[in-house]
């Protein structure tokens, strides 16, 4: 039997790249596809039915079922409409990934309203729009005794993790929805759900900035094993849709060079403390001994990506 048998699957932004791969290796392990995409450029302007058509198309022609769905998931009744589009195609819904994204990158010095409420709209608000909705009916349907499963992968990324330059709303947003995944499954927890998150790593139209573009180029030879192919990111999330995945909570995942790093995020690194309201002059030595103390490399994606490759 197939990972996902039975499944009914919603994947935002699936008609290219990341979304698309999620998508296919879903639907090759049993699931039923919701192919979302509005079909815009990468900074959200445009609107083109190709991209999801096609990945319907490549799905059918394998042999599965899969529909296309054009609405934005920026708006809340929209997004109702996506989740509408698995009821009424597939009589259910087990499986929200939210991986929809647009870039917009400036220094915050030169960023305007619009790029970061157009960032923010899609990553933040897409994310919460469709979790909603699923959530609302997978509560539901518990308490009628129909425990379906549900599983939301949210899609976060090192710019939110890690921090990049250039990207303030988009960074923002992706360590958002990683905070998102970790409250939406401690609320869910108790229906059967499981939210997670994924940091992907791969040569996309959103590669992330800051690391030279050689980095993400493909292997020369096809029988080389190419480590930024959007493919590599897919396998966590079809295995964190799954039931073998129940136990998993509120965890984050980078994904891709064909690794997968568990992360962990803010923990206690040092601490002062006395017994009395601190001088902020003593205060700012004590800190400033510790912070001394504990300096190390930072995590960056670009000492990720070349630790996998060396």
């Amino acid at each position: 039997m197939a990972l996902l048998e039975g499944k009914v699957a919603i994947v935002t932004g699936a008609g290219r790249g990341i979304g698309r791969e999620e998508a296919l290796l879903m639907a090759r392990h049993g699931a039923k596809i919701v192919v979302n995409d509005l079909g815009g450029h990468f900074d959200g302007t445009g609107q083109s039915r190709s991209p999801a058509e096609e990945v319907v198309k490549e799905i059918r022609a394998a042999g599965g079922e899969a529909v296309a769905n054009f609405e934005s998931v920026t708006d809340f009744k929209a997004a109702k409409r996506i989740f509408e589009c698995a009821i009424d195609n597939f009589g259910k819904l087990n499986i929200v990934v939210n991986n929809a994204g647009i870039l917009r990158d400036r220094m915050i010095f030169n960023m305007s309203e619009e790029d970061w409420d157009a960032v923010i709209a899609v990553h933040l608000k897409g994310s919460f729009n469709v979790s909603r909705h699923a959530c609302t009916y997978w509560r539901e349907q518990h308490k009628l005794g129909n425990h379906l499963n549900g599983r939301i992968i949210m899609t976060s990324s090192d710019s939110g993790l890690l921090g990049n330059a250039g990207q303030s709303n988009y960074g923002a947003a992706k360590a958002a929805v990683a905070a998102m995944a970790i409250i939406i499954d401690r609320e869910m927890a108790r229906y059967g759900v499981t939210a997670n998150a994924i940091a992907p790593v791969a040569r996309t139209r959103m590669t992330v900035e800051g690391v030279p573009s050689s980095m993400f180029s493909a292997s020369e030879s096809k029988e080389q094993f190419d480590p930024f192919d959007p493919a590599n990111v897919a396998p966590v999330v079809a295995w964190l849709a799954s039931d073998d995945a129940k136990d998993v909570h509120g965890e984050v995942f980078r994904s891709g060079l064909g690794g997968v790093w568990i992360l962990k995020g803010w923990t206690t690194a040092a601490m002062v403390a006395q017994k009395a309201t601190w001088d902020p002059i003593e205060l700012g030595k004590r800190l400033k001994e510790e912070l001394a103390k504990g300096i190390t490399q930072k995590e960056t994606l670009g000492n990720v990506i070349k630790s996998v490759l060396a």
